[in-house]
């Protein structure tokens, strides 16, 4: 439900009383359905799908969120017409097992003989009766959301609660929040050339997955706010804020939804006194002890921002408050550098950052004023290593660095002149933490390339998370950081290994772990996921069908919470 408030006095009564009281009910409620279609431009049935799912939806419009998710060979456009798909949909489908379009997944449930194959996703005759048995089944979790938009700025702000009825089966949740767009005008086969698109997937502000809710028994409240500057554009195609749909779901793992709801959505023109924390840099592991967290800050406020209060602190430690001043238009950003924070590197450091007080003022949208995350301790690295990287164009717009607590250089690369895998020997000089820099210039990240440290045996040892513009890492080398004793290289066991057909992958867990699977292909592109869930401790073993792939070399990649594991696969015909 949308709401356009003309006035900014109306609107500012609006956020404060939308924001300062619960929104989530603590009753216990029924299930609502998130129906996630998998359709595409040159589909011919496709537009028969499209009824069925906006029949549920209207039979169930508050208890009903839609997702149209173009992907797959029929949403490839030919010469002149409109894209539709995301970077998200091929995963999303990957996982549903299906073998026909249209086709769809209601809460990514697996429904005993209605499977178009043995996954999640069924033909159109299957989910009217797939929603209605999700209708009415009771759910240990209700998802309450409300999302401003910014028009001045283009500004999307979500806020998320999420209240447990009952206990969770998982330690953990996967809170996603996903952007469609209704109203988009454009060719479709069986439907012609101005064909109404609805409910079209355009943006997750979560990620792939989602983000995590750690706590998960009865009585717990998770609350969560995530910002967008939407584009003009998403591939050429216009994206109207009028036209915006939020929905924000929980689901168990990256199967298995629990339930969700759209957001109410209320549109404002601007306000006077709005600033955020718009993006932080810090190490993606920790082992120092000192921190030095760079944050952007931007001024979405009509009035210029001259002073800005920012607090931050990590693992619960003394807040440090540092007092910016300076002078921002609206929509104008600063990269801060705050002062220097101590604490004790553990297995796991929650860092929280947080603005206010814009020019002395009461910040008039505060949901877009805090950042927290937790970043895992860094594993102990060998004294002889790797660095690899390969990227996909730009070449020369990537460089790297390796440096000591001193800020000497131990190792470096680039910029470089072709798109080839480099590999980069180094040695850590004595024990201690050390810091690597890796920059593209171009903010594509590698243009979804990938980065990574291996021995001097060349096995991987580490693999980097993506970015944009920037990011960092802090590796430990003969030193103690407390991290979780997991499983090591040498105790996963592929076989067989060449492998034709079929192939186990072995291990042992010490505890309840969080495992994940999957299989790259030499491009470092991933084809086939293999699990995705947590395991108790004691032996494990997971199946992999290498059958309809080509033969060559491969990677599984195994990741035990936050350590990854990679074994390199022959496969033979």
């Amino acid at each position: 439900m949308k709401q356009l408030l003309p006035l900014l006095a109306a609107a500012i009564f609006s956020i404060s009383s939308l924001f300062a009281q619960t929104i989530v009910g603590t009753d216990p409620e029924n299930k609502n359905v998130i129906l996630e279609e998998f359709t595409g431009i040159h589909c011919g049935w496709c537009p028969e799908g499209h009824q069925v799912a906006q029949s549920i939806y209207d039979q169930h419009p508050d208890d009903v969120v839609l997702i149209a998710i173009h992907t797959g060979g029929y949403a490839v456009p030919n010469a002149g017409e409109p894209d539709y798909r995301t970077q998200w949909g091929s995963a999303i489908a990957s996982q549903s097992g299906l073998v026909g379009y249209p086709a769809a997944t209601v809460n990514r449930h697996l429904f005993p003989g209605w499977s178009q194959g043995s996954g999640t996703a069924m033909s159109r005759g299957e989910w009217p009766p797939a929603a209605n048995q999700i209708l009415n089944t009771g759910s240990y979790l209700n998802v309450g959301a409300e999302a401003t938009i910014v028009s001045s700025t283009r500004q999307l702000v979500v806020y998320v609660e999420v209240y447990y009825t009952g206990d969770s089966p998982h330690s953990t949740n996967l809170l996603n929040v996903a952007v469609m767009q209704n109203n988009i005008y454009g060719y479709q086969a069986s439907g012609g050339s101005n064909y109404r698109h609805m409910h079209m997937l355009r943006q997750l502000l979560t990620g792939q997955w989602g983000v995590e809710i750690s706590e998960t028994s009865e009585g717990s409240l998770y609350s969560g706010s995530f910002i967008w500057d939407i584009p003009e554009a998403i591939r050429d195609i216009e994206v109207v804020m009028e036209d915006l749909d939020i929905g924000a779901f929980v689901s168990e793992t990256h199967q298995e939804i629990v339930s969700g709801i759209l957001a109410d959505v209320t549109i404002v023109e601007s306000f006077d006194y709005d600033a955020s924390i718009y993006e932080v840099n810090i190490p993606q592991t920790l082992c120092s002890g000192t921190l030095k967290p760079v944050v952007t800050i931007k001024n979405y406020g009509a009035v210029n921002l001259t002073n800005l209060e920012i607090t931050y602190d990590i693992n619960g430690g003394d807040p440090e408050v540092f007092n910016w001043t300076g002078n921002l238009a609206q929509n104008e950003t600063e990269m801060v550098e705050l002062p220097t924070y101590l604490y004790d590197a553990t297995d796991e450091n929650t860092i929280n950052i947080t603005c206010s007080s814009p020019n002395g003022q009461t910040d008039e949208l505060p949901f877009n004023d805090n950042y927290s995350t937790e970043i895992p301790g860094t594993q102990t690295f060998p004294t002889e290593c790797k660095f690899g990287v390969q990227y996909y164009g730009n070449p020369q717009d990537i460089t790297w660095n390796i440096k000591d607590t001193e800020g000497n250089i131990l190792a470096e690369g680039g910029p470089y002149d072709d798109s080839q895998l480099q590999l980069t020997d180094f040695s850590f000089p004595e024990a201690g933490c050390y810091t690597l820099t890796l920059n593209d210039a171009s903010g594509q990240g590698l243009s979804d390339g990938f980065y990574f440290i291996t021995d001097e045996n060349t096995e991987l040892l580490w693999l980097g998370d993506p970015f944009t513009y920037t990011t960092s890492a802090e590796l430990a080398n003969r030193m103690v950081v407390e991290v979780p004793e997991l499983p090591q290289a040498e105790d996963v066991l592929v076989y067989p290994n060449p492998v034709s057909g079929k192939a186990s992958i072995e291990f042992s867990l010490n505890g309840k772990t969080y495992v994940n699977a999957s299989v790259y292909d030499m491009l470092g592109r991933n084809i086939m996921n293999l699990y995705d869930g947590e395991m108790n401790s004691g032996a494990q073993k997971i199946s992999m069908d290498v059958s309809n792939i080509s033969k060559g070399i491969y990677f599984v990649r195994l990741r035990f919470d936050d350590e990854i594991i990679t074994k390199k696969v022959m496969v033979t015909e």
